[in-house]
C-alpha cells in the first residue's frame, strides 16, 4: 500500500473544520487517507476521474461528495479540459458530534449521513447545485454562525434524494451499513465466510426466520437478493486484495469465494464497469505527486 498518501490534515484538536477554497487547472493531489470526514465540491472540471474506496467514475460539471475517514480518494486529471475549475474542501474531525448526540431523534438524518459517508456518498448535480452557495459561503462565514451553517449544509445533504454509496460493502472496514442489528448480524456472518458458499437456510436460520421471510428481509432492506449482497462482500474484499497485493486475479478470484474466473470477472465487470486486471492497472495508474 506504499502508494497510498497519509494525509495529515492541518486540523488542530480543538478545531470544528476547515476549508480550502482554491481555482486550478489540474489535480495533482495523490490518492489519500485522512482520519477525518471530508466533503469535496467541485466546479467546472467535467471529464476528471474520481477514485473513493474501489469506485472510479467520471465527474458531471458539478461535483459533490461525502467521504468517510480512513476511505481512499482522489481526483485525477483525465478528460477534463486543463480549464480553471473551483474545488471546495471542506474537513471535520469524527467527533465533532458526540455519539450521545447523534443518538438524538432529531440528528437522525445527520447519523444516517455520516454512517452512508463510511462508504463514500455521491450526490446528484440537483444538491450539489442546492447547496453551492452554502459552500461559497461557508468559508466567509465566522465563529459560531460558521458552525451552524455547516450543520445546515450536513442536514440538507442528509436529506437530499438520489444519494449513490460508492464503494463495496467489506472495502471500507467499518460496520452499521444498514442501521440494523439484523442485517448487521448476516454481514459480519458473510465476512467471516464468504471464501465458501453460503447456502440461504444458513443464514436464515442465523435469524430464526423461514428462507421465504429471509429473502424478503434482505430486499427490503437492502435492495438486493442474498446472491448480490454476498457478492458484493466478496468484491469489496477482491478490490481491496487487488490495490494491496501482488497476487495473480486467480488467486484472488478463488481467495474471494468466486467459484470460477468467468463468474468472477462477469460479476466484477457488472458491478465495477471494468474488468478485474482494467481495475488494476486503472487504480495503479494514478497520478502520485507529492
Amino acid at each position: 500500500m506504499d502508494h497510498i498518501h497519509r494525509e495529515i490534515t492541518p486540523l488542530k484538536e480543538n478545531d470544528c473544520f476547515l476549508v480550502f477554497d482554491r481555482h486550478k487547472t489540474e489535480f495533482n493531489f495523490p490518492i489519500h487517507f485522512h482520519p477525518e470526514y471530508e466533503i469535496n465540491f467541485i466546479s467546472g472540471a467535467k471529464g476528471a476521474k474520481r477514485i473513493v474506496g474501489d469506485h472510479m467514475g467520471e465527474i458531471e460539471n458539478l461535483e459533490m461528495v461525502l467521504v468517510g475517514p480512513n476511505l481512499y480518494h482522489c481526483w485525477e486529471n483525465f478528460k477534463n479540459e486543463r480549464t480553471m475549475f473551483n474545488e471546495i474542501t471542506i474537513q471535520f474531525p469524527r467527533d465533532l458530534f458526540s455519539k450521545s448526540l447523534l443518538e438524538k431523534n432529531i440528528l437522525t438524518p445527520i447519523r444516517e449521513l455520516l454512517n452512508n459517508a463510511q462508504r463514500g456518498i455521491l450526490f446528484s448535480e440537483a444538491t450539489a447545485k442546492q447547496v453551492q452557495n452554502k459552500i461559497l459561503m461557508l468559508g466567509k462565514k465566522q465563529g459560531f454562525d460558521s458552525f451552524l451553517e455547516l450543520q445546515s449544509l450536513l442536514y440538507d445533504l442528509a436529506i437530499s434524494r438520489s444519494q449513490k454509496l460508492l464503494t463495496n460493502m467489506s472495502f471500507q472496514r467499518a460496520t452499521d451499513y444498514y442501521n440494523s442489528e439484523r442485517i448487521e448480524k448476516v454481514y459480519n456472518y458473510v465476512k467471516v465466510h464468504y471464501k465458501r458458499k453460503i447456502k440461504l437456510e444458513e443464514v436464515a436460520d442465523l435469524l430464526n426466520i423461514s428462507i421465504v421471510s429471509f429473502s424478503r428481509f434482505i430486499k427490503h432492506r437492502t435492495g438486493k437478493t442474498f446472491v448480490d449482497f454476498v457478492n458484493e462482500v466478496r468484491l469489496g474484499f477482491a478490490t481491496r486484495l487487488l490495490i494491496e497485493t501482488n497476487k495473480s486475479i486467480a488467486e484472488i478470484c478463488y481467495e474471494c469465494g468466486f467459484n470460477n474466473i468467468s463468474n468472477f470477472n462477469r460479476t466484477f465487470k457488472r458491478k465495477q464497469g471494468r474488468s478485474p486486471s482494467e481495475f488494476r492497472s486503472d487504480f495503479m495508474g494514478v497520478r502520485n505527486v507529492y
